[in-house]
Parts: C-alpha cells; sequence; structure tokens
C-alpha cells in the first residue's frame, strides 16, 4: 500500500488555473508525509470557485505559480503509482503543465473514485464524492482544501486493505 494522492483546487473553470496543491504520501498502508501550496494561477478567480474553496487573489499574490511548485510535485510523482479521487486533478495538472510547457510527470494513475464504484456496490452510480463516501466511513475531513482532500482519497484506498477494513 506505497502511493500518493494528490488534489488540487482551481481559480475558475479552467483547469490549469490550479491555485492549491495538496500531496499526501502513503507507505505501508499509513500516511507517511503531506505536502501542500497555494500557487498564483497567474488567472482571475471565479466566485463560484472561491465560495467552494474560500482561496482568493489575497490568499495567493504572493504564493509562487505553477512552474516554481513543479519541480516539487513531480518529484513527489514521479515514478509512483499517483492517485486522483476522478479525472479532475490529473486533468489540472496536464492543463497547467501544458500552459507553462512543462513536461507532465511519469507517474502510473488510479482514479479512487472508480475504485469506489467498483468496491463498494452502493457508489456504482452515484453519492461516490469524497464528502458522501467519507460519511459512510466515518472519516473526518475538512473538503475542498487540497491536502485534506487527497488525504481522504487516500484513507478510502486503503479501507480496501484487510488490515484496516
Amino acid at each position: 500500500m506505497n502511493f500518493v494522492v494528490i488534489d488540487v483546487e482551481t481559480a475558475n473553470a479552467d483547469l490549469a488555473s490550479i491555485c492549491q496543491v495538496g500531496i499526501a504520501s502513503f507507505r505501508d498502508g499509513a500516511l507517511a508525509d503531506k505536502w501542500v501550496s497555494l500557487v498564483n494561477p497567474e488567472d482571475y478567480f471565479n466566485p463560484f470557485n472561491v465560495s467552494i474553496h474560500h482561496i482568493d487573489e489575497s490568499h495567493v499574490e504572493d504564493a509562487p505559480t505553477w512552474c516554481e511548485v513543479f519541480p516539487e510535485v513531480a518529484s513527489r510523482l514521479h515514478g509512483r503509482i499517483t492517485v486522483s479521487h476522478t479525472p479532475f486533478d490529473r486533468g489540472a495538472l496536464a492543463g497547467a503543465c501544458n500552459r507553462y510547457g512543462l513536461t507532465a510527470c511519469e507517474c502510473t494513475w488510479l482514479d479512487s473514485a472508480r475504485v469506489v464504484r467498483i468496491a463498494w456496490p452502493q457508489f456504482a452510480k452515484s453519492g461516490y464524492g469524497l464528502s458522501n463516501v467519507a460519511a459512510h466511513f466515518g472519516i473526518d475531513y475538512q473538503a475542498h482544501d487540497a491536502f485534506e482532500d487527497a488525504r481522504c482519497a487516500g484513507l478510502l484506498l486503503l479501507r480496501l486493505s484487510p488490515k484496516q477494513a
């Protein structure tokens, strides 16, 4: 059970507008490391997005850009099993890399939402969002914070391990 989970928040509907990134690293079936950073998306903030994650221009004005945080992100994901809950985060990572002319990370992607839908039939068609599934399993977390979402998705995957069930 060694993997990393990445989650991002975006400033607007453009997936490349990452304004926060969080990575939770799991080793031997336990949370082993966390990394989180605000990111200046060099883009506008849509009020809808701000209402979800509460990050706005004032929070990121002195934050590093995607170009500046990407080496850290890449070093944590390179060659690893990398999890995202739905394809959103993977798409955002690819979009931000494309915007800045960066080569995306070489890793093996796993969609934890697909895993949840397959492993637990009650979530096969709906209700497989992090908040709902976390509540079902009694996982306490704060939704729409990049690290917390990454941690939660990782804890859900650990529920598949006979030691954790």
